[in-house]
């Protein structure tokens, strides 16, 4: 899930604002009350709106986020030994972090 590291940049879907002098994306899940409420007409009665919509600093084009993203894939890959993308599921472990602290999405 992508969503986050893609917030923010020039070619996201959010609304761009400005806050005293700064430039701001707003960003949305599917599942928040935003998301329903832009494309699907509203809130159903038998559904709960998940997320929350945030303001996120504008990061202009994505380019250099993807070109980030592939240097850690990349980086990654040499740390574990793995030679192909599909080695890299049978050269690691996954664990599951349970508790994580966002700065940018926890915001009041």
């Amino acid at each position: 899930m992508l969503g986050g590291m893609m917030a923010g940049h020039t070619e996201s879907g959010g609304e761009t604002i400005e806050k005293n002098g700064k430039k701001y994306k707003l960003f949305y899940g599917m599942s928040s009350e935003t998301a329903m409420k832009r494309h699907a007409g509203g809130v159903a009665e038998y559904r709960a709106s998940e997320g929350k919509t945030v303001e996120v600093p504008y990061r202009g084009d994505v380019e250099e986020t993807v070109r980030d993203i592939l240097g850690g894939i990349r980086s990654t890959c040499t740390y574990v030994g793995a030679a192909k993308l599909k080695e890299l599921s049978r050269r690691t472990t996954f664990i599951r972090v349970t508790q994580q602290l966002n700065p940018v999405f926890n915001n009041p």
